[in-house]
């Protein structure tokens, strides 16, 4: 295992200031992806609240639950505008690595903090569909498993390294499965790809956490604090994309709607 030959080629002393800097820079990688989910939840219930109305003369349309809509509300998740807070977050995500190598450390976080507050945007019809009470459930439920998996993609001595490609493949599949059940909606179909989502994004939270672990290990004796930084906010999006996508697909099975 790399991380084991970086680690043994080195003294004793050295070992010991990269078992602190390792150390520190997980705590740097959660402490950004908390930020970041700490955003996304506000932006969520923000936008959610600025978009439903208890009076019916500024409704513009109802749900089927009865929530009633306004004009703002209309125009983000029915009007020409929900283009844009579908896929601003999914071309600023693709464009990540290219802006990464290109800013420093402080404005790639400040990029991935305006990604975070978007996905926010995205995900805030959850309010309107789910019970607050649900959403709660299933949040901690996802923060016990990804802790609990993170947990193990850092401490187990198993080389999680050979999943990466079958993990890979597995999201290709998940995201063309879900585009077809988009254009033929099926309720089996749904189903399958929950269930494969939860196992997916479970197995990528413990694979990008060993990853993020390896990959400090490997530069330990090479690297500078512009580099440190960038790799703690890149390994703090991974981790968050897993959390996000574990919520999300478990909130299909956990989640009573209003």
């Amino acid at each position: 295992m790399a991380e084991y030959q970086t680690i043994q080629s080195v003294g004793v002393g050295a070992r010991a200031q990269i078992d602190q800097g390792l150390r520190a820079h997980m705590n740097k990688v959660y402490g950004l992806m908390s930020v970041a989910m700490l955003i996304t939840g506000a932006a969520a219930w923000a936008i959610a609240g600025l978009s439903t109305t208890t009076n019916p003369a500024e409704a513009v349309f109802q749900l089927s639950n009865g929530t009633l809509v306004n004009s703002f509300g209309a125009a983000i998740y029915a009007g020409p505008l929900k283009w844009v807070v579908i896929l601003a977050p999914l071309a600023m995500v693709f464009l990540f690595g290219a802006v990464l190598n290109r800013i420093s450390a402080a404005g790639a976080q400040l990029y991935f903090y305006v990604y975070a507050a978007l996905i926010g945007i995205s995900l805030s019809s959850i309010f309107l569909v789910f019970t607050g009470a649900s959403i709660a459930s299933t949040f901690l439920v996802t923060a016990i498993s990804f802790a609990s998996l993170s947990i193990y993609g850092y401490v187990t001595k198993r080389d999680l390294s050979g999943m990466g490609t079958f993990l890979m493949m597995g999201l290709v599949g998940l995201f063309v499965a879900m585009i077809v059940n988009m254009i033929w909606p099926s309720g089996a179909l749904g189903f399958a790809i929950s269930f494969i989502g939860v196992l997916l994004f479970a197995a990528l939270t413990a694979y990008d956490t060993q990853t993020i672990k390896n990959t400090y290990v490997q530069h330990a004796m090479a690297m500078d604090q512009e580099w440190l930084g960038k790799a703690a906010i890149m390994g703090a999006l991974n981790l968050y994309l897993d959390f996000i996508n574990l919520f999300m697909f478990l909130l299909q099975f956990l989640g009573n709607r209003e």
